[in-house]
């Protein structure tokens, strides 16, 4: 908690210190704008959703590097059937593809536990072989849909003003309303789950022992196998609910890069969020802080007209550092 608490008032610094740079350098501040926040707050909920979900594999110990390439093909997969000549509906094409995505996590967690591979390897070839699939599937032809199924595209890009009518509220409840954003509140949701998961239940803490000293956690009687089996599993699963709101706010969807790094900033959440890479702790708050800070620097590259080109080297930047924090807060401890 007391990460989280750090993290909060290191973003809101940030804020500050943007709004004022950019009112210095350029004579008004687009960062505080209610356009910029529209823009914002539902790429903090889509990339919260992935972090919350790597996260849960992090604390195994484990790691998932293939959740960009999973993404782009739930996405794909996903635009092929919804488009029209495919004739299929939304409501067996959203449970086709999550079952997909459950799938994929189960393998996951099969090859590690029962053939004890290394996650890193697992999910790095699952990176290279989703994505491959993906293109096969759309034979490197953008997807998209259109103009079709725009009830489910509010999901994606919509806000509750949007919902309850963008005439019917105006002033500062309507603003407030604009900046409720769908993914947003579909993390949140998301987010309590976890928590309660997490915190709250005695598998959430059989999961937290496991990553702490699984051999430890098999002793006491603790089912390892089948908590990180189900961690995989739930890791591809958010994943891919994560995959049909990005398809629904972006609708074209490209198979080479629809999805590209999203992994990077699903750990760099995590990471910065206070999971440790060893395993055996998190916090949810914190991984939610952790994603919204990732978002807010790659948003100030875009403010202050920093080259985009540097966008990854503040990304790794920031997960380095707070890998360096970890390691130092945990040499602390030992010596404590």
């Amino acid at each position: 908690m007391r990460k989280a608490l750090g993290l909060g008032a290191l973003i809101c610094i940030l804020c500050v210190v943007v709004a004022l740079i950019e009112q210095y350098r350029f004579g008004s501040s687009n960062f505080l704008s209610l356009t910029n926040w529209r823009n914002l707050l539902p790429r903090i909920g889509l990339y919260g959703i992935l972090s919350l979900a790597q996260a849960l594999v992090i604390i195994t110990g484990g790691i998932d590097l293939s959740v960009g390439s999973l993404v782009c093909l739930v996405g794909i997969v996903a635009a092929r059937l919804l488009d029209r000549g495919a004739g299929m509906s939304a409501a067996l094409v959203i449970p086709l593809c999550l079952l997909l995505a459950g799938g994929i996590g189960a393998a996951h967690g099969v090859m590690v536990t029962k053939f004890r591979m290394q996650p890193f390897v697992v999910t790095l070839c699952g990176l290279f072989v989703y994505r491959g699939i993906a293109r096969f599937i759309a034979g490197d032809i953008t997807q998209g849909f259109g103009n079709a199924y725009e009830g489910l595209r509010w999901f994606g890009k919509g806000t509750l003003h949007d919902l309850v009518g963008p005439d019917r509220f105006d002033g500062v409840l309507g603003r407030l309303l604009d900046l409720t954003a769908a993914p947003l509140l579909v993390m949140m949701v998301i987010a309590v789950l976890v928590a309660a998961y997490l915190h709250f239940s005695a598998q959430g803490r059989h999961l937290m022992a496991l990553g702490s000293n699984e051999e430890a956690a098999r002793f006491s009687g603790i089912r390892t196998t089948r908590i990180k089996v189900w961690a995989y599993v739930t890791c591809s699963l958010l994943s891919g609910l994560a995959a049909l709101l990005f398809a629904f706010k972006i609708n074209s969807l490209s198979p080479a890069n629809f999805g590209n790094f999203y992994e990077l900033y699903a750990i760099a959440g995590a990471v910065l969020g206070g999971c440790s890479l060893r395993g055996g702790s998190g916090n949810v708050l914190g991984i939610v802080l952790g994603a919204a800070l990732i978002m807010l620097l790659a948003n100030l590259v875009n403010i202050l007209r920093i080259p985009s080109e540097l966008e990854y080297v503040v990304i790794g930047g920031a997960i380095l550092s707070g890998i360096l924090v970890d390691e130092l807060l945990t040499r602390r401890s030992a010596h404590a």
